[in-house]
Protein backbone atom coordinates (compact mmCIF):
# COMPACT_ATOMS: atom_id res chain seq x y z
CA UNK A 1 0.00 0.00 0.00
CA UNK A 2 2.80 2.42 0.72
CA UNK A 3 4.35 1.71 -2.74
CA UNK A 4 1.04 2.59 -4.33
CA UNK A 5 0.92 5.81 -2.32
CA UNK A 6 4.49 6.72 -3.36
CA UNK A 7 3.67 6.14 -7.03
CA UNK A 8 0.51 8.20 -6.84
CA UNK A 9 2.37 10.96 -4.97
CA UNK A 10 5.15 11.08 -7.58
CA UNK A 11 2.57 11.03 -10.36
CA UNK A 12 0.64 13.90 -8.74
CA UNK A 13 3.83 15.94 -8.34
CA UNK A 14 4.74 15.39 -11.99
CA UNK A 15 1.23 16.38 -13.11
CA UNK A 16 1.46 19.53 -10.98
CA UNK A 17 4.82 20.42 -12.48
CA UNK A 18 3.51 19.90 -16.02
CA UNK A 19 0.45 22.00 -15.20
CA UNK A 20 2.71 24.76 -13.87
CA UNK A 21 4.82 24.65 -17.03
CA UNK A 22 1.71 24.86 -19.22
CA UNK A 23 0.47 27.82 -17.16
CA UNK A 24 3.83 29.59 -17.60
CA UNK A 25 3.76 28.93 -21.35
CA UNK A 26 0.20 30.26 -21.58
CA UNK A 27 1.20 33.39 -19.65
CA UNK A 28 4.13 33.98 -22.03
CA UNK A 29 1.83 33.47 -25.03
CA UNK A 30 -0.72 35.89 -23.56
CA UNK A 31 2.03 38.47 -23.06
CA UNK A 32 3.06 38.10 -26.69
CA UNK A 33 -0.56 38.41 -27.69
CA UNK A 34 -0.84 41.59 -25.59
CA UNK A 35 2.20 43.07 -27.34
CA UNK A 36 0.83 42.01 -30.72
CA UNK A 37 -2.54 43.64 -29.89
CA UNK A 38 -0.81 46.88 -28.93
CA UNK A 39 1.21 46.85 -32.14
CA UNK A 40 -1.85 46.16 -34.29
CA UNK A 41 -3.92 48.82 -32.51
CA UNK A 42 -1.19 51.41 -33.01
CA UNK A 43 -0.91 50.55 -36.69
CA UNK A 44 -4.67 50.77 -37.25
CA UNK A 45 -4.96 53.92 -35.15
CA UNK A 46 -2.35 55.74 -37.21
CA UNK A 47 -3.84 54.91 -40.59
CA UNK A 48 -7.48 55.40 -39.55
CA UNK A 49 -6.91 58.65 -37.65
CA UNK A 50 -5.29 59.99 -40.81
CA UNK A 51 -8.36 58.88 -42.78
CA UNK A 52 -10.62 60.61 -40.22
CA UNK A 53 -8.62 63.83 -40.46
CA UNK A 54 -8.90 63.92 -44.25
CA UNK A 55 -12.63 63.10 -44.29
CA UNK A 56 -13.50 65.77 -41.72
CA UNK A 57 -11.29 68.34 -43.43
CA UNK A 58 -13.07 67.68 -46.73
CA UNK A 59 -16.49 68.13 -45.11
CA UNK A 60 -15.34 71.40 -43.50
CA UNK A 61 -14.08 72.72 -46.85
CA UNK A 62 -17.58 72.48 -48.32
CA UNK A 63 -19.18 74.57 -45.57
CA UNK A 64 -17.45 77.91 -44.87
CA UNK A 65 -17.17 78.78 -41.19
CA UNK A 66 -16.21 75.35 -39.89
CA UNK A 67 -13.02 75.12 -37.88
CA UNK A 68 -11.13 71.86 -37.55
CA UNK A 69 -9.10 70.45 -34.71
CA UNK A 70 -7.04 67.35 -34.09
CA UNK A 71 -8.07 65.18 -31.16
CA UNK A 72 -5.67 62.98 -29.23
CA UNK A 73 -5.18 61.58 -25.77
CA UNK A 74 -7.73 59.99 -23.45
CA UNK A 75 -10.63 60.67 -25.83
CA UNK A 76 -8.82 58.89 -28.63
CA UNK A 77 -7.13 59.98 -31.84
CA UNK A 78 -9.02 61.67 -34.64
CA UNK A 79 -10.44 65.02 -35.65
CA UNK A 80 -13.42 67.33 -35.30
CA UNK A 81 -15.00 70.16 -37.26
CA UNK A 82 -17.25 72.66 -35.53
CA UNK A 83 -18.98 76.00 -35.89
CA UNK A 84 -21.05 78.22 -33.63
CA UNK A 85 -23.53 80.40 -35.51
CA UNK A 86 -25.32 83.43 -34.12
CA UNK A 87 -29.02 83.64 -34.98
CA UNK A 88 -31.01 86.87 -34.50
CA UNK A 89 -34.79 86.54 -34.75
CA UNK A 90 -37.10 89.39 -33.65
CA UNK A 91 -34.28 90.92 -31.63
CA UNK A 92 -33.61 87.67 -29.75
CA UNK A 93 -30.23 86.10 -29.93
CA UNK A 94 -29.50 82.39 -30.00
CA UNK A 95 -26.56 80.24 -30.92
CA UNK A 96 -26.63 77.22 -33.21
CA UNK A 97 -23.78 74.83 -32.57
CA UNK A 98 -22.74 72.19 -35.10
CA UNK A 99 -19.97 69.62 -34.73
CA UNK A 100 -18.69 66.46 -36.38
CA UNK A 101 -16.21 64.40 -34.39
CA UNK A 102 -14.65 60.98 -35.03
CA UNK A 103 -11.99 59.22 -33.01
CA UNK A 104 -10.25 55.88 -32.66
CA UNK A 105 -10.46 55.09 -28.95
CA UNK A 106 -7.42 53.95 -26.93
CA UNK A 107 -6.76 50.23 -26.54
CA UNK A 108 -8.58 48.69 -23.57
CA UNK A 109 -8.39 45.35 -21.81
CA UNK A 110 -11.14 44.12 -24.16
CA UNK A 111 -8.68 44.23 -27.10
CA UNK A 112 -11.03 45.87 -29.58
CA UNK A 113 -10.55 48.59 -32.17
CA UNK A 114 -13.26 51.17 -31.53
CA UNK A 115 -14.40 53.97 -33.82
CA UNK A 116 -16.51 56.64 -32.16
CA UNK A 117 -18.49 59.26 -34.05
CA UNK A 118 -20.66 62.16 -32.91
CA UNK A 119 -22.60 64.55 -35.08
CA UNK A 120 -24.57 67.64 -34.02
CA UNK A 121 -26.33 70.01 -36.41
CA UNK A 122 -27.83 73.28 -35.16
CA UNK A 123 -27.96 72.13 -31.50
CA UNK A 124 -29.59 68.80 -32.40
CA UNK A 125 -27.75 65.53 -32.01
CA UNK A 126 -27.67 63.73 -35.32
CA UNK A 127 -25.78 60.63 -34.19
CA UNK A 128 -23.62 59.27 -31.40
CA UNK A 129 -22.15 55.96 -32.53
CA UNK A 130 -19.55 53.40 -31.57
CA UNK A 131 -18.34 50.63 -33.84
CA UNK A 132 -15.92 48.10 -32.44
CA UNK A 133 -14.36 44.83 -33.59
CA UNK A 134 -11.92 42.50 -31.79
CA UNK A 135 -8.44 43.68 -32.74
CA UNK A 136 -7.46 40.35 -34.31
CA UNK A 137 -10.56 40.42 -36.59
CA UNK A 138 -10.27 44.01 -37.85
CA UNK A 139 -10.69 44.80 -41.54
CA UNK A 140 -9.31 48.35 -41.99
CA UNK A 141 -11.33 48.77 -45.18
CA UNK A 142 -14.58 48.32 -43.23
CA UNK A 143 -13.53 51.07 -40.82
CA UNK A 144 -12.52 53.33 -43.73
CA UNK A 145 -15.94 52.84 -45.34
CA UNK A 146 -17.66 53.70 -42.05
CA UNK A 147 -15.58 56.87 -41.64
CA UNK A 148 -16.52 57.99 -45.15
CA UNK A 149 -20.20 57.05 -44.69
CA UNK A 150 -20.52 58.95 -41.39
CA UNK A 151 -18.83 62.05 -42.87
CA UNK A 152 -21.10 61.98 -45.93
CA UNK A 153 -24.21 61.44 -43.80
CA UNK A 154 -23.25 64.43 -41.66
CA UNK A 155 -22.64 66.65 -44.71
CA UNK A 156 -26.02 65.71 -46.16
CA UNK A 157 -27.83 66.44 -42.89
CA UNK A 158 -25.98 69.72 -42.36
CA UNK A 159 -26.80 70.85 -45.90
CA UNK A 160 -30.49 69.98 -45.41
CA UNK A 161 -30.89 71.86 -42.11
CA UNK A 162 -29.06 75.05 -42.96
Amino acid sequence: MSDDFEERLKSAIERGQRRGERHDQAARAAHLTEEECKRLHTSYRLSLSERIEKAIERVAQHFPGFRTEMLYGEVGWGAAAYRDDLLLVSGKRSNLYSRLEMTIRPLTSYHVLELRGKGTVANKELFNRNHFVPILEVDPDDFARLIDAWAIEYAESYAART
